[in-house]
């Protein structure tokens, strides 16, 4: 359940709290006072998009925070299979947008867009305008059906979607065969000539990392030389040399040791300095006497090196990535020279893979039907109780040319609303307050399978009035009694079953138009009513009549909800 939403610098929001309770909550206000700005702000943690403009004017960020109480077995299996761990069985969710970025926290760890949307969309569904349109579409009918017989179906689905991978790989596999004799032996010659190249290269993985290490070193001999030499010469023991100098410092600090104990230590540490500039010195003499810097050797390194170079320009980017093509070239001229017999066996694989897809969809199919079935005496159930009072509908199904990964189904959502009238597609016969219905009626189907708790409504009673409008809020009373839900609503009827209420109003601060949020109680939530009944002028007569309205609504949340 969401408990409560902190907005801060979004927009005309200053910063907002808002407390929410069980039941139905419903958000009323004028045109223009910032509930679609609400709606956004709780967007934003399902992973929309974020832009500068969204951020108030001079404000350095913008802040949403959701916290939730998670009690439902499901969403903490969620949370725990994504590494959310709940604090005392509550969830933070927050987004903090700079300027073009963004910064996403979980109970106050950094995380993801990704994994905040995850974890955010197993505790709350948004069902807004968009969401009406979509239902016209055959992809999103699907998805309802589906989601509808869930468990049953989602087994079968997944088992498709991989029969139609093997099948779709079978088919590439297949179509690799697509060429006559002579590309064959076209394509046999060229593979033959990579293969041979990269066999007289005779290439040893890691042979590259020690060609580069001596190329460096003979390129640049004669620098190495120099430079060794003086070195031996400064740390030498001729002349000038720091070997000869601590050696007349030894000599020196021996003849007047004995004048002082402390000298002894100076003795000492001089003497290890000397052991390890002895030791310093045979190394580098050793390096010297053992290097080689001939033309010879430069020119080999430097022409196999080439050879190496030439083929990752080809094959691959390492030595082995250019093996790894050479196997793979192996194993297509194999199939080339055994072509009928390879040829066959592909054609083999992809029959049986299309047999296993077609058994598995069919399956799928079949589950479908028997669930179409419940759904739409449920859907029927569902639309007449929201005043749909002759209506037919049906789920038709239609078998696609081919499969896809998502069986071989499309359906349409046929409606008929008048007596005598024939069934047709909902595009071609709903209004958009129709269709806000119909999705209003299938969303309480499913609310008790999604399982998810908090239910988000927007814009649901677009072009409805009167009778509709009531039977609307009737509906909306039932899910709020297994569901938190939040609704968005201009009208008195929805407002009046309120369990919660809030008000948003928009006023001028100063220089600055702000959006600000309050619950409403008593008398304040009646006077609300009243001004969605009557607009600015309210009357004794269009008080009265939201009290009562109100009264009503809470003696059909106690005896018909019971």
């Amino acid at each position: 359940m969401l408990i409560q939403l902190h907005v801060k610098n979004l927009a005309l929001i200053e910063e907002i709290e808002m407390e929410f309770g069980p039941g139905l909550n419903i958000l009323t206000g004028e045109t223009g006072a910032g509930k679609s700005i609400l709606l956004g702000s709780m967007q934003l943690i399902l992973g929309g998009k974020i832009s500068r403009d969204m951020i108030r004017e001079n404000a350095p960020y913008a802040l949403v925070e959701l916290l939730f109480e998670v009690k439902d077995e499901k969403a903490r299996s969620i949370l725990k299979s994504l590494d959310i761990e709940l604090e005392e069985d509550q969830i933070l969710l927050s987004r903090k947008i700079m300027d073009g970025r963004s910064i996403c926290k979980i109970n106050g760890a950094t995380s993801t867009v990704g994994q905040m949307k995850a974890a955010a969309s197993c505790l709350l569904d948004i069902h807004g305008q968009h969401e009406h349109q979509s239902l016209l579409y055959g992809d999103k009918q699907l998805e309802i059906l589906d989601v509808y017989g869930r468990e049953k179906i989602a087994p079968v689905k997944e088992k498709v979607k991989k029969a139609y991978e093997v099948y779709r790989k079978c088919r590439l596999d297949l179509e690799a065969f697509d060429m006559n004799e002579e590309q064959r032996n076209r394509e046999k010659a060229f593979m033959e000539f990579e293969i041979r190249e990269i066999e007289k290269a005779k290439l040893i993985p890691g042979e590259d990392e020690e060609l580069i290490r001596q190329y460096k070193k003979l390129a640049n001999g004669k620098k190495i030389l120099e430079a060794l030499q003086f070195v031996h010469t400064s740390a030498g023991y001729d002349g000038e040399g720091a070997g000869e100098l601590l050696g007349k410092g030894l000599r020196e600090l021996g003849r007047v040791m004995e004048f002082d104990e402390e000298l002894s230590g100076f003795y000492r540490t001089l003497e290890e300095i000397e052991g390890l500039l002895n030791d310093f010195n045979r190394d580098v003499s050793s390096y010297l006497d053992q290097m080689s810097f001939d033309d010879v050797s430069f020119y080999e390194v430097e022409r196999r090196l080439d050879i190496i170079n030439n083929l990752k320009s080809k094959y691959g980017q390492s030595i082995q990535d250019i093996l790894a093509y050479k196997e793979s070239r192996e194993k297509k001229l194999e199939t080339i020279n055994r072509f009928d017999e390879k040829f066959q066996e592909a054609k083999e694989k992809l029959k049986k893979a299309e047999k296993n897809l077609d058994v598995l969809s069919n399956e799928l199919s079949k589950i479908r039907k028997e669930y179409s079935k419940d759904l739409r005496e449920k859907i029927i159930k569902g639309l007449k109780d929201l005043n749909f009072l002759d209506v037919n509908f049906e789920i038709h199904f239609e078998e696609k040319k081919n499969c896809t990964e998502n069986g071989k189904d499309n359906i349409e959502y046929r409606i008929s609303t008048n007596p005598g009238e024939s069934l047709k597609p909902l595009g071609k016969i709903v209004s958009g307050g129709e269709l806000s219905r119909i999705m209003l009626a299938i969303k309480s189907i499913l609310a008790d399978r999604d399982q998810i708790e908090t239910l988000i409504f927007d814009e649901i009673d677009t072009g409805i009035s009167g009778r509709t409008a009531q039977k609307v809020s009737e509906k909306m009373a039932v899910i709020g009694r297994h569901h938190q839900v939040l609704c968005i609503t201009h009208l008195p009827q929805i407002a009046a079953m309120a369990d919660t209420h809030f008000e948003i109003e928009k006023h001028v601060k100063g220089t600055e138009t702000i959006t600000e949020i309050h619950p409403l109680y008593g008398e304040d939530s009646i006077r609300e009513l009243a001004r969605l009944l009557g607009g600015a002028q309210i009357t004794a007569a269009v008080a009265e009549n939201a009290r009562e309205m109100k009264e009503l609504a809470q003696v059909h949340k106690n005896t018909r909800l019971k």
